[in-house]
């Protein structure tokens, strides 16, 4: 079952069903919240974030997402889960 607990600043293990780009930033939704979550692209790692949210929905595996805020709506980091998470 996929922990859906806000822990710390918001790092949450979640999976990415859609990225939408705009010229500003970037709208992602997760199978497990109906909410749209953004992307600032003023994000210095923008980019790479961007990356790792695209292969997440080309791989259907959960990534880890950090949040400006619990229960935040900003993604200001995304990354692979660890083992065992």
């Amino acid at each position: 079952m996929t922990d859906c607990s806000d822990a710390g600043r918001g790092e949450r293990r979640l999976t990415v069903i859609h990225v939408r780009q705009y010229e500003g930033d970037a709208e992602v939704m997760f199978v497990e919240s109906a909410r749209i979550y953004r992307l600032p692209r003023r994000n210095p790692a923008y980019a790479s974030v961007l990356d790792v949210l695209h292969a997440a929905v080309a791989s259907g595996r959960p990534v880890m997402v950090r949040f400006d805020a619990p229960n935040g709506e900003q993604i200001e980091w995304a990354g692979e889960t660890r083992n065992g998470d």
